[in-house]
């Protein structure tokens, strides 16, 4: 097992507000022993966060924070704790995906990654990634007096093995209300353009970064946007696997996102 990684693991970019934006699903790098294993309809990537940093090109003339991943969520999926305990009781996927949300492998038999290879992964991507956060989210309390931890996703509207029926455009997780403020979440439900449909806590209350992190008792607070790919991506060519931005669609959903972390922003704790 290689003892270094051809791609660093994240982008980080500190900021100067009391915000950090995470992105742990967008990245798209493989390590060659995920590359090598995976079968025909894995290879595409399908359950990928598309294009997540290119729907908030504004965070840092906002002074916001963000954190990238660079690899993805085949290699390790970031936002499922370290020791792997399933955070739903409905059928999901763990820490290391062995199944596509199509519910088909995503490896091919005899071609998963070793276990070795597992624990580089745990050891060199997402042991990195959350103490990063953990690091900023710190820093940020220690400057402001608080911190707020966004985590950006998205998902196709219709995903039979998650969920029935199609989602909402906007779907926010506060774990119930115990990962952030109700200010927070107040906030940004008050933003959203009537022609834009929202649930708060509904399939999706937040995975584990907004689980873990958001402690607003001790001044972090961790909200978690999963964003209906339909408002963003070419809806055709996404049905056949191919991954486009919709150029009418974009400039909508960035004003929108914009709209969101400027009331997060705005938002006195």
């Amino acid at each position: 097992m290689s003892t270094a990684l051809k791609t660093p693991a994240f982008h980080f970019q500190q900021g100067e507000t009391p915000l950090l934006v995470s992105m742990p699903h967008s990245g798209t790098q493989l390590t060659d022993a995920v590359n090598a294993g995976l079968t025909d309809d894995a290879q595409c990537l399908p359950d990928t966060d598309w294009f997540i940093p290119e729907l908030y090109p504004f965070l840092e003339a906002l002074g916001v924070g963000v954190i990238q991943a660079n690899y993805s969520r085949f290699v390790i999926d970031l936002n499922r704790p370290y020791d792997d305990k399933p955070l739903y009781q409905t059928k999901t996927t763990g820490l290391f995906p062995d199944i596509l949300f199509a519910d088909q492998p995503v490896f091919q038999s005899g071609h998963e990654p070793s276990a070795d290879h597992r624990q580089f992964c745990k050891d060199h991507i997402w042991r990195p990634y959350h103490d990063t956060i953990a690091q900023e989210l710190a820093r940020l309390k220690a400057k402001f007096g608080y911190a707020i931890l966004f985590d950006a996703h998205s998902i196709a509207a219709q995903v039979p093995m998650l969920f029935e029926g199609t989602l909402p455009d906007f779907n926010w997780g506060t774990n119930e209300g115990l990962s952030c403020d109700e200010r927070i979440r107040h906030a940004v439900n008050q933003v959203i353009e009537p022609h834009y449909s929202q649930v708060t806590n509904g399939r999706f209350k937040g995975g584990y970064i907004t689980r873990h992190f958001g402690q607003p008792e001790q001044g972090i607070h961790a909200i978690q946007l999963e964003l209906s790919q339909a408002t963003y991506l070419d809806t055709d060519k996404a049905a056949h696997h191919e991954y486009a931005l919709d150029q009418k669609k974009l400039p909508h959903i960035q004003h929108q996102l914009k709209k969101v972390i400027g009331a997060i922003l705005a938002t006195k704790l």
